[in-house]
């Protein structure tokens, strides 16, 4: 377990996940920010956790869970995706199950993260696109020295006929 932090460590997901990942996956409170519209089945995650082992060379995403050092609790996911291995650079999707929100376990996540990125994948930047009503996750990201590049107008469709915008952010390796 070479990707550990202070209070959390990162794993690969393992087929023991596939009930917390069944929860989190349908539920739709957060669909809005996934681009989710329907529900996945049992059968589809475990489909997926079958495949997740690969490289992120080859899947062009890469989803660990995120746990804690003392109990060894799940407590969210953090994902990398459309990874542009010619490019360097990959986005960043995360989420803190709502009980351990509000404990800077995200902020460790996010920075966890950008150092393996940087040292071990050698990327040059990691980016994300966040919906303006999303104040967490805005004010996550800008601690974690994510820099906001643009504004996509109204980009989500929330509810019928409202649109929200979204902000789009960039993270450059520091060398």
């Amino acid at each position: 377990m070479f990707i550990k932090g202070n209070s959390i460590y990162f794993r690969a997901l393992e087929p023991t996940d596939l009930e917390l990942l069944y929860v989190y996956e349908n539920d739709t409170t957060i669909w809005n920010i996934s681009n989710t519209q329907t529900p996945f089945s049992k059968y589809t995650l475990k489909q997926y956790l079958e495949i997740s082992h690969q490289d992120i060379y080859t899947n062009k995403q890469l989803r660990l869970m995120i746990c804690t050092n003392n109990t060894k609790t799940p407590i969210g996911t953090i994902d990398l995706f459309d990874f542009e291995p010619q490019h360097h650079r990959a986005g960043v999707g995360i989420l803190i199950f709502n009980e351990f929100r509000k404990q800077g376990l995200g902020l460790e996540s996010i920075n966890l993260l950008k150092e393996y990125c940087f040292t071990y994948l050698h990327l040059n930047q990691l980016f994300c696109n966040i919906s303006e009503s999303n104040y967490d996750s805005i004010k996550l990201f800008e601690a974690c020295s994510f820099d906001k590049i643009g504004v996509k107008k109204q980009w989500n469709k929330t509810h019928l006929n409202t649109f929200e915008n979204e902000i789009m952010y960039q993270c450059f390796h520091k060398n």
